[in-house]
């Protein structure tokens, strides 16, 4: 049996053979080589794709939903065309996928005051993808983060995922390392194939990446997809753990996801998904606490006290769904997070009342595909790529979105300012989406965020206006 070690002279000879100084007069045997490679292409494309599927069902379960199972067969096909074989056996193959992703942003603020906050070109992200499955055994990812747009650092390097998965079966498998955590709906979902630029005012009250493990699976037929796991534990809105942990306490984090209808392809509600997500531990100390949260501008609109530090009980529940059926596409998602704070550290001989504070947050998207195309949880592939030349425009979506950010008041005034922070945020945003191809999307959205202070007004000038901002971005993706 021919194997992947075998490829290279195979082609080297049917090259040899068809060279104008050595041409063979036995057309017939070049014919017959040339099927014998068509064959070993075609079963290796094969195993290729079962390999793929097979892992993809397995991930399911530790990452994300897929929203209809056509969904999930043509992320398989886009991914394992981008694979390179490593090495082939009868049983497994072995693949290795190096992508990118690259986001050019442009912030245009109006009425701000005269100029208090910059308009400016951000390079939003730029990460390097490795990822690949070790047989039907393993499958791995590394993602470096290259881009001081999500950092907020210049120039730093940030290993954002650095994971591997053991598959012992599509309903059980265990991944462990540093991974998103299992929790917020648009959280897991990767940062390419978001509706809009950014994520919404729920994301703040998120946990990002942490380290640690977590089991997961995919059950009944992928009807079900649960996670369950430990890692050190993160405030709101951190986009990575740092590599140690500054105590003992661990959070358990879990999250169940349904898609009951996902195999009946002539029901309305095929696209339907729903679900909960959960993080639930113990936090001491001034990283215990959130670092701020952020407007769809991503500007720090709120900020605990630099002194207020975590000692107790934080939790958080995110009940999730979304719905996909043609080119519409319906995501809403709710979020509690529970922090217990003191106003300032304990000492041996005195310590300030721990009080327990409670914020909350909502948000409603809804898109739809003006080309046709169908809309899913893993973006908007167009039919045709954009040419001019031959008319083909690629895929166009238009999309809308409200959520809205309530700060506990027992906040004010002691663990915040009512002066230079809102108790309530609120954001309508609309946006084009154009996908020039699957890996090229320009993007240009508007929002409109508003703030309301306890006090009436606020001395910070960002949060006595609206936040109005259109942010267009270019984005490649492969």
């Amino acid at each position: 049996m021919l194997t992947g070690f075998t490829y290279l002279p195979v082609y080297l000879f049917v090259f040899i053979v068809n060279s104008p100084t050595l041409h063979a007069e036995d057309d017939t045997e070049i014919k017959q080589l040339r099927v014998l490679l068509k064959s070993i292409e075609q079963r290796l494309s094969a195993l290729e794709q079962k390999q793929t599927h097979s892992k993809k069902s397995a991930s399911e379960g530790l990452d994300a939903p897929s929203s209809v199972a056509a969904t999930a067969a043509s992320s398989s096909q886009k991914q394992s065309s981008n694979k390179v074989l490593i090495t082939e056996t009868a049983q497994s193959l072995n693949l290795l996928h190096v992508g990118g992703v690259t986001q050019l942003d442009s912030r245009l603020f109006l009425n701000d005051g005269g100029g208090v906050i910059n308009n400016s070109f951000i390079l939003r992200r730029a990460r390097i993808t490795t990822d690949g499955t070790l047989g039907n055994l393993a499958s791995f990812l590394f993602i470096p983060e290259f881009g001081n747009g999500s950092s907020g650092i210049a120039n730093a390097v940030t290993i954002l995922d650095a994971n591997a998965t053991v598959n012992f079966d599509p309903r059980f498998q265990v991944k462990f390392g540093k991974f998103k955590c299992p929790v917020g709906l648009e959280e897991l979902q990767t940062d390419p194939n978001t509706q809009f630029v950014e994520r919404s005012l729920v994301n703040n009250l998120m946990p990002n990446r942490d380290i640690g493990f977590v089991v997961g699976g995919s059950l009944y037929s992928g009807t079900v997809a649960y996670s369950i796991g430990l890692v050190n534990g993160t405030a709101d809105n951190t986009l990575s753990s740092g590599n140690s942990d500054f105590d003992n306490d661990k959070d358990g984090v879990a999250r169940i996801f349904f898609q009951p209808f996902i195999h009946d392809t002539k029901s309305i509600s095929q696209g339907l998904g729903f679900g909960v997500g959960a993080s639930d531990g113990r936090q001491k100390g001034l990283a215990g606490v959130t670092s701020g949260y952020r407007s769809d501008g991503q500007q720090a609109f709120f900020k605990y006290a630099s002194s207020v530090y975590a000692d107790g009980r934080v939790w958080r529940v995110s009940p999730q769904a979304n719905y996909y059926n043609g080119p519409l596409s319906i995501f809403t998602e709710y979020a509690i997070s529970t922090v217990n704070v003191r106003p300032s550290a304990p000492t041996a001989s005195f310590s300030l009342p721990k009080v327990t504070l409670q914020n909350k947050a909502w948000d409603f998207n809804l898109g739809w595909v003006l080309t046709g195309e169908a809309a899913s949880y893993a973006g908007v592939v167009p039919r045709q790529s954009f040419d001019y030349s031959s008319g083909s425009f690629g895929a166009f979506q238009v999309v809308a979105r409200y959520s809205k950010l309530n700060i506990d008041p027992s906040v004010f005034p002691l663990f915040a300012s009512p002066l230079t922070n809102p108790q309530k945020a609120k954001a309508m945003g609309i946006g084009l989406n154009w996908y020039q191809s699957k890996s090229v999307r320009f993007a240009q959205d508007f929002f409109q965020t508003s703030f309301t202070n306890l006090m009436g007004t606020s001395t910070t000038q960002i949060l006595r206006q609206d936040e109005n901002v259109f942010i267009t971005r270019l984005q490649l993706s492969f």
